[in-house]
């Protein structure tokens, strides 16, 4: 969009926000009572002169009864980029690990592969004839034991940053891909069904370190590995992974569409109802707010159906009591409704176990944002104190996605005592968060 666009944009919705106003008999400082900024800040906007964020629209929507007409009048800013290629083109992968503590993952391409020579690939092929070929009752006690690695991986990045469970999170989705060669025709589907939850959980630690090309990569890889175990559900879900993916990165309109895919699909209830969930967030970020609460109504009637098996792996988030609550408190906070949504976020965060450090930090972080955007700076300020520690140890970029809009949020309140206080703190938690190197490292 030029920058003549832009002005004519903010004119057009400085000039309706106006007349909606002065038809409610507000001042400007009675509206900015409401939505919680400055009379000053509200008259930039309403002559033009500062650009309205989507969040001040959906805010004035609320508050002026404006039915979604503001918000209509400034459409999220898309990514310029769209998702990268995640490079899939077969089975081969390099990991390296340094002694200072990083890791890199490098997918090779089979023809890569065929032009250096056959020395290295003789050398692999010669490890995995030394791997025991499990039968029996030593199948089954391979694949359970899995099992419960895998939930203890999970439970391991819920207490540290993603770049300390990928190296054996790779080591071990190779590991069963090997027994699987060399298993029975059962044993042999369940542990590529196992491997593939191994590679789509690497896929969502690879998307918190910040690095969307291997997210990708990973996500493709589980889906050729859950093929290969006659799993079919997998590739519905793969596409309510890359919805998120696109949600983070604000191309809204192609996280809705990738979300009705998977809706629209014959997978079973549980992913179409997280499908429905991550639909519900699309919807309600474009402001449309009948259309998320039937998406969430959705949800939740689908993954009431969809009970996990107790002991396979479960898909999407397992440490949220009540996943559909949770989400409805964030929609509610981007439908411009941040005191209803404040009040869901406290309940829900709440009920979350104390060992989910991650879980615990992503909802603390919205649930401050939400009592900052419903003008409760000092006990926003609080709340963002007190989940701080878990930010800086879980070392989340998407977590740190939502900590630049509470920093944006807070900053409105320069003048605030708790606001000035808690800055140089939020500057260190946020510097934690540089953005990821392209490519596929895990550093």
């Amino acid at each position: 969009m030029t920058e003549v666009a832009v002005l004519e944009q903010s004119h057009d919705f400085g000039c309706e926000l106006r007349r909606r106003r002065t038809e409610a008999l507000l001042s400007l400082e009675e509206l900015g009572r409401l939505v919680h900024y400055s009379k000053g800040q509200l008259s930039k906007v309403e002559r033009g002169l500062k650009r309205p964020t989507p969040e001040l629209a959906r805010l004035c929507d609320t508050q002026l009864r404006a039915g979604g007409a503001l918000s209509a009048l400034v459409p999220r800013q898309e990514a310029d980029r769209p998702l990268p290629d995640s490079g899939y083109d077969g089975e081969v992968w390099l990991m390296r690990l340094d002694q200072d503590g990083s890791s890199s993952f490098q997918p090779v391409r089979r023809r890569s592969v065929i032009a250096a020579g056959a020395a290295s690939v003789l050398t692999m092929h010669v490890e995995a004839a030394g791997t025991p070929d499990p039968s029996g009752a030593g199948a089954d006690t391979v694949v359970d034991a899995s099992r419960l690695l895998f939930d203890q991986f999970r439970r391991i990045g819920q207490a540290s940053g993603p770049a300390g469970v990928l190296p054996p999170l790779i080591a071990q989705t190779h590991a069963l891909e090997q027994l699987a060669m060399r298993s029975g025709s059962r044993t042999r589907a369940a542990l590529l069904v196992l491997a593939s939850r191994y590679a789509e959980y690497t896929g969502w630690m690879a998307q918190e370190l910040g690095d969307d090309r291997s997210a990708l990569w990973w996500t493709d890889r589980a889906v050729q590995l859950a093929r290969a175990g006659d799993d079919p559900a997998l590739v519905a879900y793969s596409w309510v992974r890359r919805s998120l993916l696109c949600l983070y990165r604000g191309q809204l309109r192609e996280s809705v569409e990738l979300s009705e895919r998977a809706l629209n699909s014959d997978a079973p209830p549980r992913v179409r109802g997280l499908a429905a969930q991550h639909l519900a967030q699309g919807l309600a970020a474009e402001g449309s707010h009948d259309a998320c609460t039937r998406s969430l109504e959705q949800a939740r009637g689908l993954l009431d159906r969809g009970l996990s098996d107790p002991v396979a792996p479960v898909l999407g988030a397992s440490h949220l009591p009540d996943v559909v609550a949770m989400f409805t408190g964030w929609c509610l906070y981007e439908l411009g409704r941040p005191d209803e949504a404040a009040q869901v976020l406290d309940r829900e965060h709440a009920r979350i176990p104390e060992h989910a450090m991650r879980t615990r930090a992503r909802y603390g972080v919205r649930r401050a944002l939400a009592h900052a955007a419903a003008g409760e700076i000092d006990h926003a300020c609080h709340l963002t104190r007190e989940v701080l520690p878990s930010v800086r140890l879980t070392h989340s970029a998407t977590i740190a996605a939502d900590l630049r809009r509470l920093v944006h949020t807070l900053g409105r309140h320069p003048r605030q005592a708790s606001v000035r206080e808690i800055g140089p703190e939020l500057s260190a938690a946020l510097a934690l968060h540089s953005p990821a190197p392209r490519g596929h490292s895990h550093a």
